[in-house]
């Protein structure tokens, strides 16, 4: 018998410090325990957050994970959509492109 997979939002594992370099969107993810750190390690990757934020994105997406914090870094090129000066946008820093990441489900199997 297998176990079922439960599908959880990355808000109910981790926070999220979101800043600016360019047009690139960093997207800082803190685990809240070691246990959330474990799951989001093996099901919030690169490819999983860069299809999350679809065509907004221009180039790979880039995870560099942090263990001894319990925290992992993406870099997401483009989502900016020429950063700060610009681009038109409203959230030319991404501070709420970073909370969009909480609306994440990912399955723990």
């Amino acid at each position: 018998m297998t176990t079922p997979a439960t599908v959880q939002r990355i808000d109910a594992l981790a926070d999220v410090r979101a800043g600016d370099k360019g047009d690139t969107l960093i997207v800082a993810v803190l685990a809240r325990d070691r246990a959330a750190y474990r799951l989001l390690e093996r099901r919030l990757t690169d490819d999983v957050v860069a299809a999350h934020y679809g065509e907004l994105i221009t180039g790979p997406a880039r995870r560099t994970c942090q263990p001894n914090l319990l925290a992992m870094v993406f870099e997401l090129p483009g989502v900016l959509g020429g950063g700060v000066t610009g681009s038109p946008a409203l959230d030319g820093h991404g501070k709420t492109l970073g909370y969009h990441l909480l609306s994440l489900e990912i399955r723990d199997f």
